[in-house]
């Protein structure tokens, strides 16, 4: 028997279309790349939205067309998610960060047919276009008081392509499990993947991080740091209007000095982004005096945060952090903070060090752990192993890449992250490691995470990596690479004697090294590829005296 309830389709234009009659006068503000802060409601941000869902119809843009987007955090980018998505199309956010390589790649085997870009990215494109081989025309965001010379072919003016349209629109009733939205893996090995989002899967993605940690409300005035165009900056643009939450765009500014000032004038209460983000406010915090009093929360994910910056986040200036976990493959948001009533139960020190768990898994998304031969592990916060993962917002394969899906599941179906885990009873999870970047030494594992976030606890470290260097007698053992603070002076012997008791007397790295740059992925990870790299020829001292 079939329950007598209505069927109607989890679509994208929904969302929007809900703040528009609810929220209409509640902002969205943004910094402009062209200079002044741009400021509507969310009901003029929907006018515009149809407006260019029929531009996008007036260049014969069919359901399934991808069209891809090169641009900041802002009101234009906005519109770009719900317009391409609402008509039937795809909305391709790329990652401006990537190599030109990497960007040719994704534009081509995307096959997208037309590119909005910001005006930061047009010399980037330019380099490009001639080794795009399906691109029909480029979209420049801005005005004409703006527009640029360039040598892009088929140039258009968004704001004049905009303003030939109605504002009204019709929008079709899609299947809900249509395709809706496209972005790449940063390809840290091999070519970057497509994970190809849907209507069905981002509407409950949106509802997912809305009833977990997250929890936004009306009252929500919300700074996305983390950019549009790296895994649809983790829900918010479609979380937002729900509840009619103030957006605040920060644009081309990823500073410390930057994000203060918009958390004072704008009163944000809410903010995501990686945790190099916070470590860069952090430190303009405490040069300038400055305070951050009216958040309520900071999110970070995408790497896990160093307890000292934990710490002085919330002890320093009264702000709890919550911590995140997802992939680009999960939409991206799998798991988040620490079940409350734990919180309450634990003294202040085991508060904050529980936040350095990746969260308790939300609402929808399943999580196991398994052995190197594909036996389920205890659920029991001790055994480690591979982290699998399965739900309505998990990727069931890479867009066009039968050779990335081969290896990319088990024979249940269950998406292989990559990571290693450890999942408590309650479903809490605690991520060790990437499983590539794990150090074995002597069969005995070493987390680069931990041991690297506790360097980081030195007051004379900035930023710290680990990476397994190979060694005759052990196999693999730690070298640290460490970024020195500004004005400090740390050698290897303090840095050693300062993890010496923190850590197992075996975790001891083997030798440190400084540099001025630890290179990071285009997403603000740490590039251990690209350490591996540098380091490649690199002898430990204890190598080369080991018998």
């Amino acid at each position: 028997m079939k329950g007598l309830m209505m069927d109607t389709p989890l679509l994208i234009p929904s969302l929007i279309g809900h703040a528009a009659r609810c929220h209409a006068e509640v902002e969205i503000c943004s910094l402009t790349v062209e200079g002044p802060m741009h400021r509507y409601g969310w009901g003029d941000c929907y006018a515009r939205v149809q407006r260019l869902a029929n531009a996008l119809r007036s260049l014969g843009i069919e359901p399934g067309d991808r069209i891809a987007t090169l641009a900041w955090n802002g009101y234009r980018h906005l519109e770009l998610y719900y317009g391409v998505s609402g008509m039937g199309a795809v909305c391709h956010t790329v990652n401006p960060r990537l190599f030109a390589d990497q960007i040719a790649y994704i534009l081509n085997h995307a096959a997208d047919r037309f590119i909005f870009v910001d005006l930061s990215f047009v010399a980037l494109l330019e380099g490009l276009i001639d080794r795009l081989t399906r691109v029909e025309g480029v979209i420049i965001m801005t005005d004409e008081a703006h527009m640029p010379k360039t040598s892009l072919p088929n140039v258009l003016c968004y704001e004049t392509l905009l303003a030939a349209e109605a504002d009204h629109y019709d929008w079709p009733v899609l299947d809900e499990r249509s395709a809706s939205a496209l972005c790449y893996t940063s390809g840290t090995t091999g070519n970057p993947k497509g994970t190809l989002y849907s209507h069905r899967s981002t509407v409950l993605h949106a509802l997912g991080i809305l009833i977990g940690s997250f929890a936004l409300s009306g009252d929500d005035v919300v700074l996305p740091v983390v950019p549009l165009f790296h895994v649809q900056s983790w829900g918010i643009p479609h979380a937002a209007p729900l509840v009619g939450a103030k957006l605040v765009f920060n644009g081309p500014h990823f500073d410390g000095e930057t994000l203060q000032r918009l958390f004072e004038e704008e009163q944000v209460t809410v903010s995501l982004g990686v945790p190099t983000i916070w470590l860069g406010l952090l430190d303009h915090l405490r040069q300038s005096g400055k305070r951050i009093d009216s958040l309520r929360m900071l999110i970070s994910g995408g790497a896990a945060p160093p307890l000292s910056m934990v710490e002085a986040i919330e002890r320093d200036y009264g702000v709890p952090i919550n911590h995140g976990w997802g992939m680009t493959e999960t939409s991206p948001v799998a798991a988040a903070g620490i079940n409350p009533r734990r919180l309450a139960s634990l003294a202040p020190d085991d508060r904050i060090k529980a936040k350095l768990k990746q969260g308790q898994a939300l609402y929808g998304v399943d999580m196991k752990i398994v052995d190197d031969d594909g036996n389920r592990l205890p659920h029991d916060g001790k055994a480690a192993g591979e982290l699998l993962v399965r739900g309505p917002w998990v990727t069931s394969g890479y867009y066009n890449d039968p050779e990335a899906n081969a290896d990319a599941f088990d024979a249940e179906g269950w998406f292989r992250t990559g990571d290693v885990a450890s999942i408590e009873p309650d479903h809490h999870i605690l991520i060790t490691d990437r499983s590539k970047d794990l150090i074995k030494s002597g069969g005995e594992w070493i987390s680069s995470i931990d041991l690297e976030n506790t360097a980081m606890g030195n007051p004379d470290v900035a930023e710290a990596a680990a990476i397994a260097m190979p060694h005759p007698k052990w196999g693999e053992r730690p070298l640290l690479v460490v970024v020195p603070r500004d004005g400090a002076t740390p050698d290897k012997e303090g840095i050693l004697a300062y993890l010496e008791d923190k850590i197992a007397k075996w975790w001891l790295p083997d030798d440190v090294v400084f540099t001025r740059e630890i290179p990071h992925t285009a997403t603000g990870k740490i590039s251990k590829l690209e350490l591996r790299r540098i380091y490649k020829d690199y002898v430990l001292p204890t190598a080369e005296r080991a018998p």
